[in-house]
């Protein structure tokens, strides 16, 4: 027997098995990061164990993901990336396991990392396989399907959790991840494609390692911020020192002869401009998803229960949203649905710090909404952008770099709200303010710093070339 089976490779309309397949993959990647903000309670009850050590079964997780998503994108587009993304659903089924059945924290915290080896192979070459098999006019079709799933597995999360949580406990959040990866792993076995003709490329060791360092101690400074302070010695001169890293990585990947990022890539304006403008608007999402909590039950004293439920349309309008997005892309190009999308983000966290303490419940979920279906709007045509402007031969690696910056950005977005957030505290207490109002004034300013950094990615997203859709042919098919 031929695999993948020739009964789905020979359909005209191949490509949708592959996003579907796909889909299931980005859907588990992005219930399990929503969906471990649940049992952090529990864990630190059950486990006797401290939050500052609980945080790390988040940490471990995000860490692992950024720093190998890149490298596993370069050994993708040489080994193949069905057969690559094949191995993410094994190794996600084995960590998540592993993860239910764990003894200890600290055991906890190393099966976490190997269900990142896991998300990370999956998320890295699930963008590429979509473009590889897609026609260029269906692409942003393709890919808003894909940010719907994705959307989808952000909104079920937090329900989702808390029901097993409560009914069976915390381990069962691993458990059921191993259901969903096997029903992907046997779909991904029979539908993705495996290339015919392997290129053998050396490998680039020193780069993977100097790039994982890099990634891993920035991520790691920056959610150690609060703990050292933002302005202390230790924090600059871990900051220092990452930017050292990243110089010696980007004096070797220039010299090297098979360099595990084409640096060249970020010579195409579209490229960069739909990076950098990516990374800001995670830097929005989850950086309001960050607030929103603080200013809801301190603030409105909404009950926990109820705050998640609250936080719902963000995610679900995204979902809704973004097919629709995608496919109006197809058509009129990226440029100015990105830009407008990521205008409303912006717009939506103005009106989030212009809000009345008495508000209307009405009026917090219209502001909401705004916000989700911004970022509907941008991120299914920004990410066809960036993927129609990668060669052929590096879409894996483009794929890493795009997850990577969303990665950062999630990060980027949680520091820099909270740092803003817990200096808006510290000076309104100094001045005399207490309770509800200076936590509503803190929220805000954190608020405005988002909205600030949204009309800067609109900047950055307007620079891309108008003609986005720059990779043209038709789709590598099997024959």
């Amino acid at each position: 027997m031929t695999f993948p089976l020739p009964y789905f490779t020979r359909k005209e309309n191949y490509y949708w098995y592959v996003v579907g397949t796909v889909c299931i993959g980005a859907f588990l990647a992005l219930l399990d990061a929503s969906i471990i903000n649940m049992i952090m309670p529990t864990l630190h009850k059950d486990l006797n164990a401290p939050l500052s050590s609980v945080v790390w079964v988040a940490i471990a997780y995000l860490l692992t993901v950024t720093g190998l998503m890149v490298t596993f994108g370069r050994l993708a587009d040489a080994v193949g990336r069905g057969r690559m993304y094949n191995l993410g659903f094994v190794v996600f089924i084995v960590g998540s396991a592993l993860c239910g059945m764990a003894p200890s924290l600290a055991m906890l915290v190393v099966f976490r990392v190997l269900q990142g080896v896991g998300a990370a192979m999956l998320q890295t070459n699930s963008v590429a396989l979509i473009t590889q098999t897609t026609p260029p006019e269906k692409r942003g079709r393709s890919l808003g399907v894909q940010g719907a799933a994705q959307a989808l597995g952000l909104a079920a999360g937090p329900t989702i959790g808390g029901l097993v949580v409560q009914y069976f406990g915390w381990r069962w959040v691993f458990y059921l991840s191993v259901p969903f990866g096997l029903l992907g792993a046997l779909l991904a076995f029979l539908i993705l494609p495996l290339e015919r003709h392997k290129v053998e490329l050396s490998f680039d060791y020193l780069g993977a390692f100097l790039f994982a360092t890099v990634a891993s101690l920035f991520l790691y400074t920056l959610t150690k911020g609060n703990d050292w302070g933002w302005g202390s010695e230790l924090f600059l001169g871990m900051l220092f020192l990452s930017a050292v890293l990243f110089a010696a990585f980007y004096f070797w990947e220039k010299h090297s002869r098979d360099p595990l990022i084409d640096f060249t890539m970020f010579h195409n304006r579209t490229f960069t401009a739909g990076n950098i403008s990516g990374m800001l608007s995670y830097v929005v999402l989850y950086g309001a998803m960050f607030l929103l909590p603080f200013y809801l039950e301190w603030v409105r004293m909404f009950q926990p229960s109820q705050v998640g439920l609250i936080l719902t349309p963000i995610p679900l309008a995204i979902g809704v949203l973004a097919p629709f997005s995608g496919r109006l892309s197809d058509r009129l190009g990226s440029r100015g649905l990105s830009s407008v999308g990521m205008g409303c983000a912006s717009a939506a966290c103005l009106a989030l710090s212009l809000l009345s303490p008495r508000a209307s419940y009405l009026e917090i979920l219209a502001v909401l909404l705004l916000l989700g279906v911004g970022l509907g709007l941008f991120t299914p045509p920004n990410n066809s952008a960036i993927m129609g402007a990668a060669p052929r031969d590096k879409l894996s690696v483009a794929g890493g770099i795009l997850n990577m910056a969303r990665a950062l950005g999630m990060s980027l977005g949680v520091a820099v709200a909270g740092a803003v957030f817990a200096w808006g505290i510290s000076f309104y207490r100094l001045a005399g303010l207490t309770g509800a109002r200076e936590y509503d004034l803190a929220f805000r300013d954190g608020i405005w710093a988002l909205a600030i950094l949204g009309a800067v990615g609109v900047l950055v997203s307007l620079a891309r070339s108008k003609q986005s859709q720059s990779m043209k042919g038709e789709p590598i098919l099997l024959e």
